[in-house]
């Protein structure tokens, strides 16, 4: 590729600044098998997906190879950028580079020397994403990326290569030389001032450390010409290989607070408390739906569509918490990222906004919690019918890497088509935003107690079976009036307490339920996250079908508890020895 000159990019809002320097040439061989790039893009992604560096290095023994190196580099850059900002660093690209990686180990399976992966398309691989302050590592095979920080040059990857003998060796990973790729991941926290040197073997072999060090220490105001000064002097040195370089140097980091919420927080006042027939910001409100201590709600009619919405305002006793205003400006942003019949949408905005507040589709139905009410005896597939649809929505979230968290009745539309729809996500944990604001992770439980998954009472943080967690939970309730664990798991906050819990079964014969339901629901609504189901589809399909090893009957008491067996055994031994003497 090219040599790039210095650039200096600056954003005002992030504050992220980085000088680069990037240089290759093809040596003394015919052809440049290396391929590098580097992509910094505009607000709001370079705060969002953040700043990304690529390089990658063809095998000499192949012909194809740098069409593998450009494909590698050009495919990164290019798709990293379109996958979902709620994806993490690590989640975006290591599915763009399995893409990848599947790709070219196809088209060599496809060619002529399909069975001979050193002739087809393989490549070795390093990248580098700057996102916030936080740097993450990407690498397969043997290009090198070095970090410099107080006058030291260290090596942060390793090499993927075996050693056969003396001056011989391979590459044992590789992009395309297996249809899985294994790929090296790791963080690490930025400095102001940090360097990032990116290299392939043609320039690591033949420049020691010490000089790199140097040049780089006398040009510091030009990156670009530090690179080419490193390059020829591998070139001096006798390398025989293609020689690429780049060097990436952290000039100011974000400001700890630096994301789109924020901004938004300090820009806009909370509304007031509305009225019917005020106009408001180019709505017209017809009528409050629901008040609390922590938000208001009304039904709306847009003046300029006149399509009729919803509008959710923050609560004005809450108007200085700055935490409570990110989760209320976050619900917005995460509904207009998943895509489903299941989750309520939100409104796109058509004019600027005056106030804080969030707009979405007004759904014309009740919540579950009021169906419960209404149907307090639900038919088994009435309930089956409700978990499918909730945990199609769920996925829908999972899917982009986000939970929940607050699943309950409340928080669950049926409307007038019977089509379940997830609102309110102002308990939901998105894991591309907790790499811009680490203080997320940091957050107190936010669900409802009686539908909060246990290991939030202990402190960890919530994964997929968590969700799976609440939703056992409203089943069970559905078909019972009740909790499985009453009021108890609320008041359970260690791992001994949550031990002694004992799930409660449904215990309602004249419902006709089928026996093994019991066994679905206590394994989906277990107190260890290890032993429910993986997902709520999962779950949803159990309730329809439960498995053989549930429909050949419950688990014998030796099994379930060896302790009660045989302490119960015992105890008959011991009244048979009683009855015995007593004669």
């Amino acid at each position: 590729m090219a040599a790039a000159a210095e650039n200096l990019w600056t954003d005002r809002r992030s504050q992220l600044q980085v000088s680069i320097g990037q240089c290759s040439d093809k040596g003394r061989k015919s052809r440049n098998q290396d391929f590098h790039g580097l992509c910094v893009p505009l607000e709001p992604q370079l705060s969002s997906k953040g700043i990304a560096i690529a390089l990658a290095d063809g095998i000499s023994s192949s012909d194809v190879s740098h069409i593998a190196s450009e494909t590698a580099v050009a495919a990164f850059l290019s798709d990293y950028f379109s996958t979902s900002e709620a994806w993490s660093v690590k989640t975006s690209v290591t599915r763009v580079l399995s893409a990848t990686n599947a790709w070219l180990h196809a088209q060599t399976r496809r060619g002529q020397h399909r069975y001979d992966m050193d002739r087809g398309y393989v490549c070795t691989f390093s990248a580098l994403v700057l996102k916030s302050t936080t740097a993450h590592l990407f690498h397969v095979g043997d290009t090198r990326i070095y970090r410099l920080r107080d006058g030291s040059l260290e090596p942060l990857t390793r090499d993927h290569r075996v050693w056969v003998g003396e001056g011989k060796s391979y590459l044992s990973r590789a992009l395309g030389i297996q249809p899985q790729l294994e790929i090296d991941y790791q963080a690490l926290a930025l400095e102001r001032g940090d360097l990032f040197l990116l290299a392939t073997d043609g320039v690591y072999e033949f420049v020691d450390a010490r000089f790199m060090i140097d040049c780089i220490a006398e040009h510091p105001g030009d990156l670009q010409h530090a690179a080419q000064h490193i390059l020829d002097r591998a070139l001096a040195n006798g390398s025989d290989d293609n020689l690429t370089l780049q060097l990436v140097r952290i000039d100011s980091l974000p400001r700890a607070e630096a994301d789109e919420l924020q901004h938004k927080l300090g820009e806009l006042p909370c509304p007031p408390i509305l009225e019917a027939r005020m106009q408001f910001d180019g709505y017209r409100i017809v009528r409050p739906l629901h008040a609390s201590a922590r938000s208001h709600v009304y039904l709306a009619t847009d003046e300029d569509s006149g399509a009729t919405v919803v509008i959710k305002t923050p609560s004005l006793d809450l108007q200085h918490d700055a935490g409570y205003l990110e989760r209320f400006l976050m619900e917005e942003w995460i509904a207009r990222r998943v895509d489903s019949p299941h989750v309520l949408k939100a409104c796109a905005p058509t004019r600027k906004r005056n106030f804080l507040y969030g707009v979405s589709e007004f759904i014309e139905g009740q919540t579950l919690a009021q169906w419960m009410i209404d149907h307090p005896r639900p038919d088994l597939e009435a309930v089956r019918r409700i978990v499918e649809q909730v945990a199609r929505g769920l996925r829908a979230f999972h899917r982009l890497e986000m939970l929940h968290q607050d699943l309950r009745p409340a928080n669950l539309m049926i409307d007038a088509t019977g089509t379940v729809k997830i609102i309110d996500f102002g308990a939901t944990r998105v894991a591309g935003l907790q790499e811009i604001d680490s203080r997320q992770a940091d957050d107190p439980i936010l669900g409802t107690a009686q539908y909060s998954a246990p290991e939030y009472w202990l402190g960890e943080p919530g994964t997929v079976r968590s969700d799976v967690f609440s939703l056992a939970v409203i089943a069970y309730q559905m078909l019972s009036g009740r909790l499985p664990y009453g009021a108890g798991m609320a008041r359970a906050r260690t791992r001994t307490a949550q031990a002694r819990l004992r799930y409660t079964p449904l215990g309602q014969p004249e419902r006709e339920l089928p026996l093994w339901l019991d066994d679905v629901l206590r394994k989906a609504c277990h107190p260890d996250p290890l032993k429910r189901y993986d997902d709520p589809d999962e779950l949803a399909h159990a309730l329809r079908h439960p498995g053989q090893a549930l429909l050949r009957g419950r688990v014998p008491l030796m099994e379930r508890n060896p302790l009660l067996f045989w302490q119960i055994s015992c105890a008959a031994l011991a009244l048979t020895v009683v009855a015995l003497l007593a004669r």
